[in-house]
Order: structure tokens, then sequence, then C-alpha cells
């Protein structure tokens, strides 16, 4: 049976979503997962790009409400900024809540190259995380 993650942030349009797509692509055998924002913006190209760079598509997700999901059981709900952890309704049913705290990269501003190389430092960073919490979670 496989167990239920949802990860949270305010715009779901990048830290979460390259969470969704890491975990599924990493263990989509062993988890359900996905993703919402407490005040969801659209999906962020560069977190797309960000991924296929290291070949995972994240490119037909779309941002969701966290709203969508009250009322849903999971056993993991892991909020990825620091803002959706102060804003994060509760999930009752939720066996563990976890917080990791990354960089926004959409918040950067510069060249482009230099937004870039911060999105692929937090996908990385997420992706470590990720492979630690598949570890820790068997």
């Amino acid at each position: 049976m496989k167990q239920n993650v949802l990860f949270l942030c305010t715009g779901n349009s990048c830290r979460s979503q390259m969470a969704e797509g890491l975990l599924r692509y990493l263990a989509g055998n062993r988890f359900e997962v996905v993703s919402a924002g407490t005040l969801p913006g659209g999906l962020n190209p560069n977190a797309v790009e960000a991924m296929r760079e290291i070949g995972i598509d994240i490119s037909q997700h779309c941002s969701k409400r966290v709203d969508r999901f009250l009322g849903q059981r999971f056993d993991y709900v892991i909020t990825v900024c620091d803002l959706a952890k102060e804003t994060c309704p509760v999930f009752p049913s939720t066996k563990s809540l976890w917080h990791w705290s990354f960089d926004d990269p959409a918040a950067v501003e510069g060249p482009p190259e230099e937004r870039r190389a911060v999105f692929r430092r937090i996908r990385d960073e997420i992706a470590d995380r990720i492979r630690s919490f598949i570890d820790e979670v068997q």
C-alpha cells in the first residue's frame, strides 16, 4: 500500500512542484504524491526547466489550492517554505507533519543565468532531502 504525501508551499509554483516531481520519479512505486499551495500562483517555467535538465517532466503540473485536499488522509504533510508552515491548515488524520525550509528561487532577481542557477541549487537541495526522506521512512 502506497503512503500518501502532500508537499505544501505558498505559491505551489516551484519548491512543492519540484518536490512532487522528484518523489514521484524516485519512489513513485512507494508513494502517492501531490502538492498544493496556500496561495497558488501558477507553475513557474524556471522550475519546469530545472527539472527537465535532470530528466523529470513537470510541465503538465498545475498549481492547486491546499483547500482542495482538506479532509483527505495523508501519511506525510511536508511544508517546503516557512510561510506555508505558519499557515498550513490542520490535517487531523496526518501521520506526520514535516517542515523543510528552502529558499524561494522565484524571489531571486538578476540576470536569467543567475536565476536559473538558484533554481538548480534549490532543486538539488530538495532532491537530497527527498532521498533522505525515502531512506528514513522505509
